[in-house]
């Protein structure tokens, strides 16, 4: 006798190919021209887990607020004058990155609920994203306020590997595999902690643009 539950087709995503993968080159800016904080985005997100690249967020997004975050800006604070701008909510999963690749799941949330599960734990970070077209592709560049202030870093994701990018020239220096950078280590590990290190680091090391990704080229801004 079969048993029809063993029939039934599995459910469309089950196999969802790159669907649940970012992948994404991220670089660090120290000077952010003015006339990119364009079409920005209030971002308050919380971190539930944060451990060896894994991480559980919750966040909550206000469209069109450019909020003017500073190194006194407190994520709750700011959350609370918002709330009634917050017009996205997710949950997301994430796996550890490896070579500018990373399991990513993100699923859309009330955002009633989501601005109450940020309230209500977890670290929480805030920044303001602007999404600019520059070149042959869409990026995000996040502008980090509270105990991130003023960290500024550039991101270009695509739904498959980032090969022979077009690097803006206001990017100082790549930050894709540095996990001081992601943004669950920020939450833990806050930027202005390590700030005067980096600086020093940068200084001592110079700049570093992976090669293995095809050929860069620098797009003056």
């Amino acid at each position: 006798m079969s048993d029809d539950r063993f029939d039934e087709p599995a459910p469309a995503d089950a196999d969802r190919g790159y669907a649940d993968f970012e992948f994404e080159r991220r670089f660090f800016v120290r000077d952010l021209p003015a006339e990119l904080r364009d079409a920005p985005a209030l971002i308050v997100q919380s971190y539930f887990l944060a451990d060896d690249g894994y991480a559980l967020r919750v966040r909550v997004q206000a469209g069109d607020i450019d909020a003017d975050l500073t190194g006194d800006t407190d994520p709750a604070e700011i959350l609370r004058a918002h709330v009634a701008d917050i017009d996205f909510a997710a949950v997301t999963v994430k796996g550890p990155a490896v070579g500018g690749t990373r399991y990513e799941a993100e699923r859309e949330l009330d955002p009633s609920i989501g601005v109450e599960l940020v309230r209500r734990g977890g670290a929480p970070i805030v920044k303001v994203r602007y999404a600019v077209w520059l070149g042959a592709d869409g990026w995000s560049i996040d502008v980090f306020g509270g105990a991130n202030h003023p960290l500024v870093v550039a991101e270009c994701e695509r739904s498959g590997p980032v090969t022979g990018l077009q690097i803006p020239d206001f990017c100082v220096t790549e930050i894709t595999d540095d996990r001081r950078f992601s943004n669950e280590s920020l939450a833990m590990e806050p930027y202005s902690a390590w700030a005067p290190s980096f600086a020093a680091e940068l200084a001592s090391d110079g700049p570093v643009f992976r090669q293995d990704f095809g050929p860069n080229t620098h797009l003056r801004f």
